[in-house]
């Protein structure tokens, strides 16, 4: 025993050794103690954004190792791969690369697949994230920034992942090329410079490749990572907001320390999230590029869908009539520039403006929010939401209505004037169902405070009438109001919630 204590005493010693030698060097104890007893709050919704960050590592791991084989060129070569169908087709370097990174190189068509389902989970994490931060309110005052900086991650990973979707130069990237030039074109006076900037030459060019790789692996990249360090440190300086709880106001926050609770689950979600994505590519097969085949300017692939994020964009295009304008020698192309340009613009424009509107209009704009609100106590930012979503969804059906009335067998020009029919009337009716439901929702809350939960007893009353049992609300989901059952301005008499007393039964009859 004795051996026992003097060893741990040792050690004991030792550890405190090491702690004084590395606080001499390092901030270790006065920086990264206060860093490591910060609280984060463990409701799953605040998961969004670590979902976004370890994808993110994904990709950027993934990206790395595919640098090492993947060649954008745009020069011509000739098939010579494994893969039988296309050997001997005319192709640009670019694709070729990517056909050898799929066939040739071990283990490549699991990463590529990797890199692109890490390149949709962290895209759709991101929205989600957004959208869980604009339901709750989260982004009032001292948070605004930290918003504008999410929506601008937001627009970056939109751009990155179209840039990235792009470089394999396949029949079906360079269809979307294709309409990226167009898009450039419809823009007034300047979109044929952008367009010969962007291409080189002549669409298709020699250098749009090149110049998307860069921007894929270095620019666009970089940003990402800048802005996602930004966002983590105000997320820290800030500190998260919280539902309202016993024991919870604007100067603290509940839950899990950094260490060591938050750090195990965290890295177990990120371990999580890695090896599903890694399962995800093994056996779900995604963007078949050599199915596509080589990038033609005379050919489109029939059935073309970009990815889901984008896809708005691609319904929205679909809906807008060709309307034209000839202005002072110029043709403006309405039918690519609304949908293309100006309601991408007013969708950030909206986004990023939002935060100080909303708290402007409520007068709340002077005041820190460290609490976040349940969807149904803001009816009407709400219902903004629900429309907004329905309206997304709406475009994203709609940039499928050739495949979808090829599946039903229905008019593609029917189907055309529904969407556009219901691009107009949906979100609205969406919002006011919405603010509807959220407002009996909270009528519905405060009717169980004020009378309490049914026990599903009916007694008489001694003047005749029936009335049903009721005791005081006991369980609480996180933000819901707690506040006492029965106020004392409330008239004797009336239904307050307090539970009944306990009636004696009534005795049984000899028989």
């Amino acid at each position: 025993m004795t051996g026992a204590g003097e060893d741990e005493a040792e050690v004991r010693g030792r550890g405190e050794r090491f702690a004084d030698v590395a606080d001499a060097r390092l901030p270790v104890h006065d920086g990264a103690g206060q860093l490591i007893r910060k609280s984060f709050p463990d409701h799953w919704s605040f998961l969004l954004g670590e979902i976004a960050l370890y994808s993110l590592i994904v990709l950027v791991l993934t990206g790395v190792w595919l640098t090492f084989f993947f060649q954008p060129e745009m020069r011509e070569v000739v098939y010579e791969g494994p893969y039988e169908p296309l050997r001997g087709t005319l192709m640009s370097g670019a694709f070729d690369s990517t056909l050898h990174i799929s066939f040739d190189v071990r283990g490549g068509l699991l990463m590529r697949q990797t890199h692109h389902w890490a390149a949709l989970v962290f895209v759709a994490a991101i929205g989600l994230h957004l959208l869980r931060v604009f339901f709750t309110g989260a982004f009032r005052r001292p948070r605004e920034m930290n918003w504008v900086i999410g929506v601008t991650l937001f627009a970056l990973s939109l751009a990155e992942g179209f840039a990235g979707y792009s470089l394999p130069d396949d029949l079906l990237s360079g269809t979307g090329l294709r309409i990226a030039q167009g898009i450039m074109l419809s823009i007034p006076v300047a979109g044929t410079y952008l367009a010969m900037f962007a291409f080189g030459s002549e669409f298709p060019g020699h250098d749009i490749v090149p110049r998307l790789y860069t921007l894929h692996i270095l620019l666009l990249p970089g940003a990402l990572l800048a802005l996602v360090t930004v966002h983590l440190m105000l997320v820290f300086y800030l500190k998260h907001t919280q539902w309202r709880g016993p024991g919870r106001t604007n100067r603290n926050v509940t839950g899990k320390p950094l260490y060591p609770q938050f750090a195990a689950s965290s890295t177990g979600l990120s371990l999580a999230v890695s090896g599903l994505l890694v399962v995800l590519a093994a056996v779900a097969q995604i963007n078949p590029v050599w199915v596509y085949g080589p990038y033609r300017p005379d050919q489109v692939s029939t059935g073309s869908q970009p990815d889901w994020y984008v896809g708005f964009l691609e319904g929205s295009l679909r809906l807008v009539p060709p309307w034209e304008t000839n202005l002072a020698g110029h043709t403006l192309m309405w039918n690519v520039l609304l949908p293309a340009v100006v309601l991408p613009a007013l969708l950030f424009l909206v986004l990023y403006a939002y935060p100080f509107v909303e708290q402007r209009l409520t007068g709340e704009d002077g005041q820190e929010q460290h609490f976040g609100d349940r969807p149904r106590e803001r009816p009407v930012r709400t219902g903004l939401g629900a429309a907004g979503v329905t309206c997304y969804a709406v475009l994203l059906l709609a940039g499928g209505n050739d495949v979808i009335a090829l599946s039903f067998r229905i008019s593609v020009n029917a189907l055309t004037w529904i969407f556009r029919v219901a691009l107009i009337v949906a979100p609205v009716a969406a919002f006011f169902v919405t603010r509807t439901v959220c407002r009996a929702l909270l009528h519905t809350e405060q009717e169980l405070l004020t009378e309490g939960e049914e026990t599903g007893e009916v007694r008489q009353t001694l003047a005749g009438s029936y009335e049903s049992g009721h005791r005081p609300v006991t369980s609480f989901r996180p933000g819901a109001p707690r506040r006492p059952l029965s106020p004392p301005d409330r008239p004797p008499g009336s239904r307050t919630g307090t539970p009944a007393r306990q009636h004696p039964e009534p005795e049984r009859r000899s028989r």
